[in-house]
């Protein structure tokens, strides 16, 4: 169990956890000098004999140094709130209870700290006041404990109540990846860099490789303690100090804020999706966009708040909101955080961290609004997948829930009716009815195509796409239609998508116009007339006759060889199997036997050779040129 105090300066917190384990603690120069804590204090005792050492926090109860206890709150399994007898409830005070509400911290006590000093009326007027001041939240009711750190009056009745929380802590679930806030960074002579911190999730062993802070330096793990005790394996719920190692590693590298979790976890980002909590007793209506500091893990960072449910949030009120961050945040689903105004110097509430990958555009939208009350109300991430995917037209990333829920793919159970769909870009979720929707969607878009475009064969796949209009990215999309290929549903003829039973129409202007065009290219032989001929000698736009050659040629009838130079199929055989009948008597494809071959010019016979090459019928390497055998070209010019 790890026990964190809680408490305004000069109550006794740190007089407290002395009487209470027989430690002075680590108290700095500065801390002594001033008699105040002023950073956060660590000790380890056996509350009873035989029993396991617990881990006590001791953190600054001055308003100048809440983000220092910010840092030691977070991961505690008990809170042990301190108030002295004689002063009574005080603001750090209130704002501490505040601070330990939002991090929802499981368990708490009170002790009412120098009650030698004051008479039993006093002593019962502020027990009333911590009731009070208890009542409306999670705490009400909490045990409280009259003590002395000077005659040791109640020390003995405290320290056996937490003995009995002890054994009360449910213990955290070491699933998931390894996930350590550093709050210390210090070096040890022939040891190197040791950081210690509260393990939140998963375990660590000697000899694990971590990602150290938002640039992800690799470290190794040399040496560990759980508990301040030498240990192989660290979990979550203990203490641990780390002794890492790296290549050129500094400790002016490791700072308080910096995470230490596994490669496939680390995904520190800058857009973090909460829903936001703003405390009952904040004076003040907060505004959309208003700046403040975070504070998550031991990490403190400045932000821009967007309320995502209107303008303006008033005191006590939840809504659902976007930090918009300076420096990127370590963050999963699940974990709480704490906002403090732009200044530092009042605490304002605090959130739940939803999202930590939220997104930039449409971030008010209806749909996005359900996915997040979604991510609200869900325990696990089985139970949120089949909401979160109706609300998903473009299907969910795998990598991306396993970093947000902090879960590797491994342990999931996928519900009923998920599918998962392979991508050139890695594999994507899809609730099965949502994507045979999107298949249906796709023939009824490519059936509207040819209704509106009869004279073509189809559109190739990145026009479909953009035709379509479905909320795919091209490496879904591009699955999609390969699965509606495999079975059938859709037909391809070269880069052209079509329905099967799709024929080509041409128009009545188009047929007649190419009923005229014909005979002319095929009488030009191996040198037909160009497109601004053929438009003059018809008396039509050269734009009208281009078009026409153009859908032809998407059909195969014709074959553009270079701009505005059409190729009859026929003719284009011909002078394939001239080639191939060159080729029989010398390897080399020659170019000047070729142009002779044909009786045209050198200039024209090195385009059709050229056109060769890019449909795949002879390949070229240096200056020369063979015919592929394996070509579709060939082998059809073979069998005839």
């Amino acid at each position: 169990m790890i026990v964190g105090t809680a408490g305004h300066i000069d109550h006794g917190k740190t007089a407290l956890l002395q009487a209470l384990t027989g430690q002075a603690g680590d108290q700095r120069q500065e801390e002594r000098a001033r008699g105040m804590t002023i950073d956060l204090g660590y000790r380890y005792a056996a509350l009873a004999e035989g029993a396991p050492l617990t881990g006590f926090i001791d953190v600054p109860g001055h308003e100048r140094f809440i983000h220092n206890m910010l840092a030691g709150a977070h991961g505690i399994d008990l809170v042990l709130l301190v108030v002295a007898a004689d002063d009574g409830v005080m603001p750090q005070t209130r704002e501490h209870l505040a601070i330990i509400e939002l991090l929802g911290i499981p368990q708490a006590l009170v002790a009412i700290s120098k009650c030698d000093r004051v008479e039993p009326a006093r002593l019962a007027e502020v027990r009333a006041q911590v009731s009070e001041l208890l009542a409306p939240g999670p705490y009400a009711g909490a045990r409280q404990f009259p003590v002395s750190s000077i005659n040791g009056e109640g020390i003995d009745a405290l320290r056996q109540a937490l003995l009995e929380a002890e054994a009360a802590v449910r213990k955290r679930s070491a699933g998931g990846g390894f996930r350590l806030a550093v709050d210390r960074a210090f070096a040890v002579t022939g040891a190197g860099v040791v950081v210690t911190g509260t393990a939140l999730a998963g375990r660590v062993s000697a000899g694990d490789t971590l990602l150290l802070g938002k640039a992800g330096k690799p470290v190794r793990v040399r040496g560990l303690h759980a508990q301040n005790q030498a240990a192989l394996v660290a979990e979550a719920g203990q203490r641990v100090a780390l002794n890492i190692t790296a290549e050129r590693l500094a400790m002016e590298q490791v700072h308080r804020g910096d995470w230490l979790v596994p490669e496939w976890l680390h995904a520190p980002s800058v857009r973090v999706d909460i829903e936001l909590n703003l405390l009952p007793g904040e004076p003040r209506t907060f505004e959309h966009f208003s700046a403040v500091h975070v504070h998550l893990g031991t990490q403190d960072v400045t932000a821009r708040v967007a309320l995502l449910e209107g303008e303006s949030l008033a005191a006590g009120q939840r809504m659902f909101a976007q930090l918009l961050l300076n420096a990127p945040l370590q963050a999963v689903h699940g974990d709480r955080l704490v906002l403090r105004d732009q200044r530092a110097q009042r605490t304002l509430g605090g959130g739940k961290v939803l999202d930590p990958f939220a997104p930039s555009r449409q971030r008010r939208s209806d749909e996005r609004l359900r996915q997040l009350q979604v991510l609200r109300d869900a325990d696990d991430l089985e139970q949120a997948l089949p909401a979160l995917l109706a609300s998903a037209p473009g299907g969910i990333d795998p990598q991306r829930l396993e970093r947000q829920f902090n879960r590797l793919r491994a342990t999931w159970q996928l519900p009923e009716g998920v599918l998962v769909v392979a991508t050139r870009q890695g594999q994507l979720l899809f609730a099965n009815a949502q994507w045979q929707a999107l298949k249906q969607q796709v023939l009824e878009h490519l059936a509207r195509f040819h209704e509106q475009e009869p004279d073509q064969l189809g559109p190739d796949r990145d026009r479909l796409r953009r035709f379509a209009a479905l909320p795919l990215e091209r490496p879904a999309f591009v699955s999609l239609l390969d699965e509606l290929l495999d079975d059938g549903a859709i037909a391809s003829s070269g880069p052209w998508l079509h329905l099967p039973d799709h024929k080509v129409q041409l128009s009545e202007a188009d047929s007649a116009l190419w009923a005229r065009l014909q005979p002319k290219l095929l009488a030009g032989q191996y040198d037909p007339p160009w497109v601004r001929t053929l438009a003059t000698e018809e008396n039509c736009a050269e734009a009208d006759v281009r078009l026409l050659l153009r859908k032809l040629a998407r059909l195969g009838v014709v074959h553009q060889v270079v701009r505005d130079l059409f190729y009859p199929e026929a003719t284009l055989q011909r002078m394939a199997e001239l080639l191939r009948g060159q080729a029989s008597e010398t390897p080399i494809v020659q170019v000047a036997a070729f142009r002779d071959m044909l009786g045209i010019g050198r200039k024209r016979s090195v385009q059709i050779l050229e056109y060769f090459d890019r449909i795949g019928l002879t390949r070229r390497v240096a200056d020369q040129r063979h015919i592929r055998a394996d070509s579709a070209l060939a082998q059809q010019q073979a069998r005839h």
